[in-house]
């Protein structure tokens, strides 16, 4: 009579079952966890479908707009008229979209206590906060750079009936299109930064509302004298110095004000860093 012997008697794993040397924890892997996690969640392609659609959306339908008035437009207006600035102002809601996303990415796991299970594969959580923050970056500046350069594209075919276009290679215009893509990447780190600080999905999103909408609109109270200290130097007004063709004067210079904004970023996730190394899952 023939004996068969099991793998568990002779040592060997059976066929496609790795060996506990295999399942070593490396950044590639805790990365593909991380992405197959971003994208079975259900919000993450909606939220990044209305952020794509709803930014070359509404670029097409201001340069729409604004073509159709032209010819009853009043001389200050047109004086003041940025072709440029029409066809890609819908990063005002795709940097709430992202960032939000960017938000829940991080707290969605804490709210369902997921977070226990990742930490206990990834002890050392360190490489889950790089893996979520590299997979969002990576996400958020495609959608940006991708929506930004249709809605301008779109935009400025719109413009063309009245002869009032642009075009990249224009003064600032490309670094304005491509900046998009940057300034949203920023936004959805803040969103991810702000995530692993608070970690409960409604203080970190009203955080974030309040950095990138609120904040510009308090100072807009200070006193003359306070304001050129103060104002080009909020989180928002210095990342949307890259997106502006012309900036103001009492803003920063484009690049300037986009490293200001980075350094924001930057603090937040040493502060994400620190506190996620000390607090309890």
């Amino acid at each position: 009579m023939t004996t068969t012997t099991s793998p568990a008697t002779t040592g060997d794993a059976a066929p496609g079952v790795p060996l506990p040397g295999d399942l070593k924890v490396t950044p590639v892997r805790v990365l593909r966890s991380e992405w197959l996690k971003f994208r079975s969640v259900r919000s993450s392609p909606v939220a990044v479908t209305v952020a794509l659609a709803g930014m070359i959306a509404l670029g097409w339908i201001f340069s729409a707009a604004d073509a159709s008035r032209w010819p009853v437009m009043r001389p200050q207006a047109k004086l003041r008229f940025d072709p440029t600035d029409v066809s890609i102002r819908g990063y005002v809601l795709a940097q709430l979209v992202i960032g939000v996303l960017g938000v829940l990415i991080v707290s969605g796991e804490y709210g369902t206590g997921m977070i226990r299970a990742t930490f206990s594969a990834v002890p050392t959580r360190t490489p889950v906060l790089w893996a979520k923050l590299v997979i969002f970056a990576v996400v958020s500046f495609v959608v940006g750079t991708v929506s930004s350069f249709a809605a301008f594209l779109g935009g400025q075919a719109f413009l063309a009936s009245q002869h009032i276009e642009t075009t990249l290679s224009a003064p600032g215009v490309f670094r304005a299109v491509f900046g998009v893509g940057l300034y949203l990447t920023v936004v959805g780190m803040l969103g991810v930064a702000l995530g692993w600080l608070i970690r409960h999905t409604a203080g970190a999103i009203a955080t974030l509302f309040g950095l990138l909408l609120v904040l510009p609109g308090i100072a807009e109270a200070l006193p003359d004298s306070w304001a050129p200290h103060i104002v080009p130097y909020l989180p928002s007004n210095a990342g949307q110095a890259l997106i502006t063709v012309h900036p103001d004067s009492a803003m920063l210079a484009p690049w300037t004000g986009f490293a200001v904004f980075c350094a924001y970023v930057a603090v937040a996730l040493v502060a994400a860093f620190v506190l996620l190394q000390r607090r309890d899952a």
